[in-house]
């Protein structure tokens, strides 16, 4: 759910006929961490196409995303799973106590919003910790709308807080419970649009660029063909789905739409965070590095992971799937001394920051994974190959992408990548 202000993630890519048995040469997962870094904030994207001859081909996405978005420490309170249908009395009234409140959709003023945070705080609907999370959250947002120069960013932080905030309510209140495979709740209320409301006004669309719009084109009509595409992405917050689907509504709304991804357990249990997942198409995993933090639960996470790659064997077999996995296993973090951005582990504990900024995509022309195979005998000096060129590919497209957002310079394109703004 949250924001812009200098982050990268890459993806590959794996296309495959429509229907087919699920399967990927191992190289496609077996790239070592150290040839996926990419210097100040690049990140790895690999695509491979399996067509019908089975040929891998791979291709390269790769995201800029200018943004601190980071976790609290007490934000993730595990949720008891529990939902309430009642029908109170012979009127078929609902209680009081059960009727869904509207205290933060009727504030008329951002006083009047943090006065219902209080409110609610104190008949016991939210506790201590949410209740501090949620306001937080309100003064973050504030100051990066604030930053934008938006003439209406009053009104924009009070509408777009009041809808979060009734949202974060209502799921304290009644917890949603995420499915192995989950599909974005649009109606009666639709958290997708709800979302890319709240994320666009935190995005500087005049310092953004999109990298070679064709290509995108192109992965859209091998979806709509039938094909799978399984993009593998590097993440650096939690904002990057928004982002990549509002950097092409304009052009390809299919894609923005289309798009599930794999999730963690973090964004479907922190409060913060539920509401803008009940928006996406995802695949609930629990992190491999995360398994037995909690021994007595580690069985059932282990369970859980295997209905959640049954359900995705089930979508790639029905085709016209377009799937986004971060193999790192959580989001990117900026080096203090280098400001380059990597894969590390973070305990929770950090706080979510905003900031008004232009953000950047970009996809590469296909590479054929096969031409690479030809060259070497030996599979791990294939692979290393292959990720290299990936690698190469990558960081030319970043430092295009920087060079534009951050130099503005945003006639930057060269032979490779050439850069638009079709918004």
């Amino acid at each position: 759910m949250l924001i812009p202000s200098a982050a990268a993630a890459a993806t590959s890519r794996l296309i495959s006929s429509p229907a087919p048995a699920f399967g990927c040469p191992p190289s496609v997962f077996a790239l070592p961490r150290r040839s996926v870094r990419f210097p100040a904030g690049g990140s790895l994207s690999i695509a491979f196409s399996l067509q019908r001859s089975l040929r891998p081909v791979a291709c390269v996405l790769k995201v800029f995303a200018n943004a601190d978005i980071v976790e609290d420490k007490n934000s993730l309170e595990r949720v008891s799973v529990k939902i309430q249908m009642s029908d109170a009395g012979s009127g078929g009234e609902v209680a009081e106590s059960l009727r869904p409140s509207t205290t933060f959709l009727d504030a008329r003023t951002q006083e009047e919003l943090l006065l219902g945070v209080r409110k609610e705080l104190e008949c016991g609907k939210l506790s201590a910790n949410v209740a501090a999370l949620m306001e937080e959250l309100y003064q973050n947002y504030r100051n990066a709308i604030y930053q934008s120069g938006h003439p209406n960013a009053p009104e924009i932080v009070l509408s777009n807080m009041a809808a979060v905030f009734d949202r974060i309510l209502a799921d304290v209140e009644d917890p949603f419970t995420f499915s192995p495979y989950h599909v974005a709740i649009r109606e009666p209320f639709d958290y997708y649009t709800f979302g890319q409301n709240y994320i666009r006004p935190l995005i500087d669309f005049r310092n953004s660029y999109i990298g070679n719009l064709s290509l995108f084109a192109d992965m859209e009509d091998k979806v709509k063909q039938g094909h799978n595409v399984v993009l593998i992405s590097n993440h650096q917050t939690e904002a990057d789905p928004a982002i990549i689907s509002l950097l092409l509504e304009k052009t390809n709304p299919y894609i923005s739409e289309k798009m599930t991804f794999v999730a963690g357990d973090r964004v479907i249990t922190d409060p913060l965070s539920k509401p803008f997942s009940m928006g996406r198409n995802l695949i609930c995993v629990y992190s491999k590095k995360h398994m037995n933090d909690i021994p007595e639960l580690a069985d059932m996470k282990k369970r859980a992971n295997t209905r959640s790659l049954k359900e995705m064997a089930l979508l790639l077999r029905s085709g016209s799937q377009l799937i986004w996995i971060a193999p790192s296993g959580g989001r990117d973090r900026q080096d203090s001394q280098t400001g380059e951005w990597f894969p590390v582990e973070k305990e929770i504990g950090e706080r979510r920051l905003m900031g008004f900024h232009g953000v950047g995509l970009s996809l590469t022309p296909e590479m054929d994974f096969e031409e690479f195979a030809s060259k070497y005998e030996d599979p791990d000096e294939t692979r290393m190959a292959f990720a290299k060129a990936l690698y190469d590919s990558i960081t030319n497209q970043y430092n295009l992408l920087k060079s534009a957002i951050y130099e503005g310079k945003g006639d930057a394109s060269s032979s490779s990548v050439v850069l638009s703004q079709p918004w």
